[in-house]
């Protein structure tokens, strides 16, 4: 059976956010990303923060659950990685009209249509269990 990944992060669609989030009443996008994919909240440290120079460490713990596919074969339900600033990535699921993610500024996780404002540095697919 496929799971429709979109459609759990869809189920997310308006969980409070918080810095750090990891529990089913408030999320962060590593917490959206642990929910959506069903990761242990093992894989990602409590402390992560995806500022500064962590993309290399952050590409490894990926890697032991999703296989990189390139940009332009994207789909609904693959994960993105984007850079927000210089120093500061972000993590989304992918859908069929945009993407969904932990808005910090709405403080809550949306759907946000259409293509994302941030750059597009890497795109995930779940590995099969």
């Amino acid at each position: 059976m496929k799971v429709d990944f979109a459609e759990r992060a869809r189920a997310l669609v308006g969980t409070p956010f918080r810095p750090q989030g990891r529990e089913p009443h408030a999320l962060d996008c590593v917490g959206l990303v642990l929910r959506t994919f069903d990761l242990p909240l093992a894989s990602a440290r409590r402390n992560y923060r995806l500022r500064g120079d962590h993309r290399e460490e952050l590409a490894r713990e990926l890697k032991l659950h999703f296989r990189t596919v390139r940009k332009a074969e994207q789909r609904s339900g693959d994960l993105l990685l984007m850079a927000v600033r210089d120093d500061q990535m972000h993590l989304a699921v992918r859908t069929g009209q945009g993407f969904i993610h932990a808005h910090a500024g709405i403080g809550r996780v949306v759907e946000t249509p259409g293509a994302p404002e941030w750059p597009v540095l890497a795109v995930y697919r779940r590995r099969s269990r």
